[in-house]
């Protein structure tokens, strides 16, 4: 089997352009495609996760991946999916941003002796002349026919700014320079990309000519990928400052019953087989295929030391609820008190267990707060330094799977 068909067993292309050229592009490793990130944010999160894990399958095949950093496009930002146009950035921020990615990329990519490039769109889209640009790309371009795009569509009930109107253009002149740049001649995105990526190709054909060999393929990246990685504290990072290796393991291990086999599947490097295997399995069994895809996953990102002391400590804490070893903490100081009490609203925003306070309420009231075992409803309970610490720690439970340890340091 190919790696075009793995694709396809493992349900991540969805629908594209030029299927037998793409295939045999593909199999034969001489495929150089690029996948976009827009830097939002100081780190990737489980939405990039089907992404990576794309690029680097294709890589190990012999394809060369070009990991696309928007810091132009970041300056206006995607329509796609927004109901609200997205806050603007400083170049200092999206800079930084770049950075990080690059840094966390890495663990999945590899980028030594130009097996694959990292670019950055501001490279060539913050240097544009404007007049020239609408001359040579926006003069490509028909109105209706962009109006007509889902991504626009979505958002001309709610209005949508002439900056972010733009958008289109700017990604089709990216696989545009691509092309020219480095030979890309495949380029990757969701679904909610579709329109402006068959605008990327319809550009380089109409500038370059209808032999320009660029093709565009579209996978099942943001549609799936947007469905995972939100929980009540919010993303799900792969910064482990920001998500520890405990609570992304966490996050993998209780996912719902349906999206266990089409995670291993789309997401793991585990053979077919073996997840053929596993999809056979029915009811608490089923837990096993999850304890498995929390494993390798959290292997790819934060390696198999952490992955493997993220399992014993999830085996130890439900097996036993005693083993607070490896649970995810944080450390309070005596400032964290007043008169050597702190109130469970504020103790929960501190481990950043709810989004906040008001959400501390609400969880209070339904009861899904314990603290050792003990269940409190009461949105004014304090708990003491003295007593309540008196082992120097205190375990939260949110809910029935989430754990953490506060530990007070004297």
């Amino acid at each position: 089997m190919g790696v075009f068909e793995e694709l396809q067993e493992r349900g991540l292309i969805a629908q594209m352009t030029d299927e037998e050229e793409i295939k045999e592009l593909i199999n034969s490793g001489k495929a150089v495609f690029y996948i976009g990130f827009d830097p939002t944010a100081d780190s990737l999160h489980v939405g990039h996760f089907m992404a990576l894990c794309l690029m680097k399958r294709l890589q190990m095949a012999g394809n060369k991946p070009i990991a696309l950093i928007g810091g132009g496009t970041a300056m206006i930002g995607d329509p796609s999916g927004k109901t609200d146009m997205r806050k603007m950035m400083t170049q200092e921020t999206i800079q930084h941003n770049c950075e990080c990615f690059k840094k966390q990329m890495s663990r999945f990519i590899d980028f030594s002796d130009g097996k694959a490039l990292m670019v950055n769109n501001a490279d060539w889209l913050m240097g544009l002349n404007y007049v020239d640009f609408l001359r040579e790309v926006g003069a490509h371009f028909s109105v209706n026919r962009m109006l007509t795009a889902e991504c626009y569509k979505q958002r001309l009930e709610r209005g949508l700014s002439f900056l972010e109107f733009n958008y289109m253009i700017m990604q089709s002149y990216d696989f545009f320079s691509l092309f020219q740049k480095y030979g890309c001649n495949l380029q990757f995105g969701g679904d909610d990309q579709w329109s402006n990526m068959l605008g990327g190709t319809e550009l380089i054909r109409r500038k370059l000519g209808k032999d320009a060999y660029a093709m565009t393929i579209n996978l099942l990246l943001n549609s799936e990928g947007k469905k995972m990685g939100k929980t009540e504290k919010g993303a799900v990072w792969l910064d482990p400052e920001k998500t520890s290796p405990f609570d992304f393991f966490q996050y993998w291990r209780n996912i719902n019953d349906a999206d266990v086999i089409k995670c291993l599947k789309m997401l793991t490097f585990l053979p077919m087989e073996e997840i053929n295997e596993l999809a056979k399995l029915e009811g608490s069994e089923l837990n096993r295929a999850k304890e498995i895809l929390a494993f390798e996953l959290t292997k790819l990102v934060h390696g198999e030391d952490e992955a493997q002391k993220a399992l014993d400590g999830a085996r130890a804490l439900f097996m036993s609820k005693s083993d607070t070893n490896n649970m995810p903490s944080t450390e309070l100081s005596v400032s964290d008190f007043t008169d050597g009490k702190i109130g469970l609203i504020d103790l929960l925003a501190k481990t950043k267990l709810v989004p906040s306070k008001a959400e501390a309420r609400r969880l209070i009231q339904q009861g899904g707060i314990s603290v050792d075992d003990v269940k409190i409803t009461d949105v004014k309970a304090e708990l003491s330094s003295s007593d309540n610490f008196s082992k120097g720690y205190v375990v939260i439970k949110k809910g029935k799977k989430v754990f953490h340890k506060a530990i007070l340091n004297n």
